[in-house]
């Protein structure tokens, strides 16, 4: 069986050490820490645990940043999402490469969905 490394971009990283800082003094902040660090242990127990992505839907420049072939979305706390892709780090090993820790409207914005404006 291979082995499942974690690996946070850069992106993700900034994301991650702000929600590290803020974690001491809010509890949403350290709710959402709590989710990707639990979310990371389930990612490095099966690798395709996150909800895939169709192909045409992946972000341009995540193909041109980062030349990935898949891209997987999982759910974390307070409406967060956290996206990656599975790389083969090599024969005896899977990559998890977080792209992007986000909120839901900067996931949202990030795709391109439009909130559904309904008058009453």
């Amino acid at each position: 069986m291979k082995i499942v490394r974690v690996i946070l971009s850069v992106e993700a990283q900034e994301a991650y050490k702000l929600l590290s800082l803020r974690a001491s003094n809010s509890k949403i902040d350290s709710s959402i820490l709590r989710s990707i660090n639990s979310k990371k242990d389930a990612i490095k127990s099966n690798p395709h645990y996150g909800e895939p992505i169709a192909k045409n839907l992946i972000p341009k420049n995540y193909y041109e940043d980062y030349n990935i072939t898949n891209l997987f979305w999982v759910r974390l706390s307070n409406h967060w999402r956290m996206l990656y892709t599975l790389t083969n780090g090599s024969e005896i090993e899977i990559i998890a490469f977080i792209l992007c820790i986000k909120s839901h409207p900067d996931y949202d914005k990030l795709f391109g969905y439009k909130k559904d404006r309904v008058k009453k």
